[in-house]
């Protein structure tokens, strides 16, 4: 069974940074599109930053441009999402994603999704 768990989440004055990780098992994905999204109250999910399997191709929303960096590990099944410079408009819940047994798309077409962490950030 595929599962995405999210962590590293928080409470952040703006300005500063966190680093959200999530940890991939229930098969390798090293061939696996992967993708960090976010939903704020009362608004819809957007995408965050997204990254091919090779790390070759990177893709951010322009409101994160320069500020984040998504990243990932194969080995360890885990896709990263560095989070810096942080505003309060960043406030949201974010969750990562995964392609199913099909991959190899761009952009990546998700049909797996972790619970989220919530980022807080405070003015």
């Amino acid at each position: 069974q595929v599962q995405l768990v999210e962590s590293g989440g928080g409470l952040v004055q703006a300005g500063g940074s966190l680093r959200l990780s999530c940890a991939a098992s229930g098969r390798t994905f090293s061939r696996n599109g992967m993708g960090w999204f976010r939903q704020a109250p009362g608004k819809e999910r957007e995408i965050v930053a997204q990254i091919n399997w090779s790390g070759s191709l990177r893709q951010y929303v322009d409101s994160v441009k320069g500020r984040f960096t998504i990243s990932r590990d194969n080995a360890k099944n885990t896709v990263y999402l560095q989070m810096n410079s942080l505003k309060p408009e960043d406030t949201a819940v974010y969750y990562c994603a995964t392609e199913g047994m099909i991959t190899g798309h761009w952009p990546p077409r998700y049909e797996y999704w972790g619970q989220g962490t919530q980022v807080t950030v405070s003015s």
